[in-house]
């Protein structure tokens, strides 16, 4: 109808336009002609005019009826809606609902005038519906509500469709709760514990911790087998995963108090998986969530999901375990690489210092030992040993220290990266080179971190290790070159060693000892070596103010120094390990400022396991020594965040 109002508009413009142009046509020919044409012009459009308004009614009519007609069908499909269906006031006061929602409400019949939040909880019903409409639950059955808010001129009334999918998502819930979680466990010092115990007390705490495992798997309805004498694989479902996790794996306290003979207490490393696919995939992940906990030093759970790990425990002090199997093994291996190489690129991380710097030096040493070109990538300016650096160029090596940026483009297929004293990309002295070098071989001894390089031919990772300079020690013995370190090498290796033990004092286990012997033995002189940590008098004053300004914490020593002391780099960590010398102190941390925001410092005496603090604030390192960079933010700001780390590493053990 209101179509055709539209197409006569325009012909009856189009006439009245013709008939008054044929009037002013006559009024040039004939007066009486014109009086003729303009009365049928007048008699047109009075006609024309009645038959628009008769339309015009007509047409409303029509609209009138067709929206009573069309209301009638609302109201009717209101009232016949296959689902419940519920209208209240814009304040919430229900106004009407039909058949369906009758049935559904526990007193209809008083339900008039109530607050809808008694049908459909807190929701804010005048936002916009979510796709998925608000989750409720309702006289214990859930719905999915679905809203619709009128407008204002309408009275702003609010429509609410209720969907009883009370099934559909208790299946749903039923179906990810009993999810399987797959427990890789491992007695991570079964050697230890075995070793150092007399027959019955060894068969006795191996029986307590089998005895441990069982009851915890069985008090959360799981399943598991022992696959070796030290390694037991274990199937809990996901709704006990979840009282595991809040629980902060209680597990690893009650085997922690096993002790073999009054002498060692055995620790469990546990790798999870969540999320898995199939059981396939979800036990190679758990192997990779172990494999991470032992690289992280044992005595703690990892869990591997899709989006990364989360870590639990390791508060326990790491064990000396390795064999001088594995160390032949690798260093035949690299014996191998560096052979079929052209050039021997070795670099270290950012800001090296004595330990990433020696154990480079030591590569660099055994790589030209092989008749093989190599060179150490280092920044010449960004580096925290000047002394040594000096030292080596003063003996020979003008041309084995280039920028890293210089050595990229001269990489090849045939190009051998060798990574010393870190394995996370992030921290390596140029990521950019790394990432052109196809052959990578990775040296490290601090704990695995997430993020770590993953595609090296070797990774020869021994988180109980005192240092990485230590490792370039035990491989040296079993390269198969006539040649060996030198006099300035091995005093480069020990003053690595020197450094990350403190003087020997911290993280050292049998075989530190062995290393520093066999460097003793090359030429090393401990006294060139002390000279190479000798500080200025500035140094030495800026590192006295830093341990007289700090504060004790919850038995942490905690120092701070604004912008502009120089050597800020080195001043921060040797006062954090002068701090350790105040009684009754367990950890210390410096901050300082740095490149626009603020850098830590952390150690300790092994009581209290830093890393862990460290990488609260995204940081890593070691049990003993670790660090952290926040980026831009203030000092006062850093400081808050330290002191909340803090006090959530000792909430999580106790």
């Amino acid at each position: 109808m209101k179509n055709k109002v539209q197409l006569f508009k325009p012909i009856f413009y189009i006439l009245i336009g013709t008939a008054a142009a044929m009037a002013c046509l006559a009024l040039a020919r004939d007066v009486r002609l014109f009086y003729a044409s303009a009365s049928v012009l007048l008699l047109g459009i009075s006609f024309a005019l009645l038959k628009m308004l008769s339309i015009n009614k007509e047409l409303q009519y029509f609209l009138n009826q067709l929206g009573d007609q069309i209301n009638s069908l609302q109201r009717d499909s209101m009232i016949e809606f296959p689902l419940p269906v519920l209208v209240s006031s814009p304040e919430g006061e229900i106004l009407w609902f039909n058949d369906r929602c009758r049935a559904m409400l526990e007193d209809p019949d008083t339900a008039f005038g109530q607050d809808v939040s008694q049908v459909v909880g807190e929701i804010d019903y005048h936002a916009a519906c979510p796709e998925k409409g608000f989750n409720i639950r309702y006289r214990d059955r859930m719905y999915s509500v679905y809203t619709s808010v009128a407008e204002e001129k309408r009275g702003g009334m609010v429509s609410f469709y209720f969907v009883d999918d009370n099934d559909l998502k208790k299946y749903t819930a039923e179906f990810f709760q009993t999810r399987p979680a797959v427990l890789s466990i491992l007695i991570d010092n079964y050697e230890e514990l075995v070793q150092s115990a007399k027959e019955d007390e060894r068969s006795q705490a191996v029986s307590e911790v089998e005895y441990e495992v069982s009851r915890f798997v069985r008090q959360n309805d799981g399943m598991f087998i022992r696959v070796e004498r030290d390694r037991f694989l274990a199937v809990i479902e996901e709704r006990n995963m979840k009282q595991i996790v809040d629980g902060r794996f209680e597990i690893l306290d009650r085997v922690r108090g096993i002790v073999a003979g009054d002498r060692m207490p055995a620790t469990l490393s546990i790798g999870v998986a969540r999320d898995g696919g199939s059981f396939l995939e979800s036990e190679k992940m758990a192997r990779q969530a172990l494999d991470m906990a032992l690289g992280r030093g044992g005595d703690q759970a990892a869990i591997k999901t899709q989006n990364g790990y989360d870590f639990f425990g390791g508060v326990a002090k790491g064990v000396e375990k390795r064999t001088k199997v594995k160390t032949r093994i690798v260093a035949t291996a690299l014996c191998e690489l560096i052979e079929n190489s052209e050039r021997v690129i070795v670099m270290g991380h950012r800001f090296a210092d004595m330990d990433s710097f020696g154990a480079a030096v030591g590569m660099l040493k055994l790589a030209r030992n092989m008749g093989k070109p190599a060179v150490v990538a280092i920044s010449h300016d960004k580096n925290l040993v000047q002394p040594l650096y000096r030292k080596m160029e003063e003996n020979g090596y003008t041309d084995a220290f280039y920028e890293p940026k210089d050595l990229i483009e001269g990489v090849t297929d045939k190009t051998l990266l060798i990574v010393v004293d870190t394995h996370i990309e992030y921290m390596l002295e140029s990521p950019e080179l790394y990432r052109q070098c196809k052959n990578v071989v990775v040296i490290d001894h601090h704990r695995k971190m997430v993020g770590h390089i993953d595609n090296a031919v070797i990774f020869y990772h021994e988180p109980y290790a005192s240092s990485a300079s230590e490792m370039v020690t035990e491989l040296a013995q079993y390269f198969n070159t006539k040649q060996q370190l030198g006099r300035v090498e091995a005093e480069a290796v020990l003053a690595g060693i020197m450094l990350d033990t403190k003087n020997f004092i911290i993280g050292t286990g049998a075989r530190t000892f062995e290393a520093a012997a066999y460097l003793r033995k090359l030429g090393a002189d401990m006294v060139e070596v002390r000279k190479l940590f000798s500080t200025s008098m500035d140094d030495y004053q800026n590192r006295s103010k830093l341990v007289s300004s700090a504060e004790i914490y919850r038995g942490c020593a905690i120092a701070s120094s604004s912008a502009g002391v120089g050597d800020i780099k080195i001043v921060a960590p040797q006062a954090a390990d002068e701090l350790l010398s105040i009684s009754d102190v367990d950890a210390s941390f410096v901050l300082y400022e740095y490149d626009g925001g603020v850098s830590m410092s952390a150690r300790s005496l092994g009581a209290m396991n830093v890393q862990l603090i460290m990488e609260a604030l995204g940081g890593g390192g070691h049990q003993t020594m670790a660090g952290a960079q926040l980026a831009g933010v203030s000092m006062e700001n850093a400081r808050q965040q330290l002191l909340e780390a803090i006090d959530n590493f000792y909430d999580k053990r106790s």
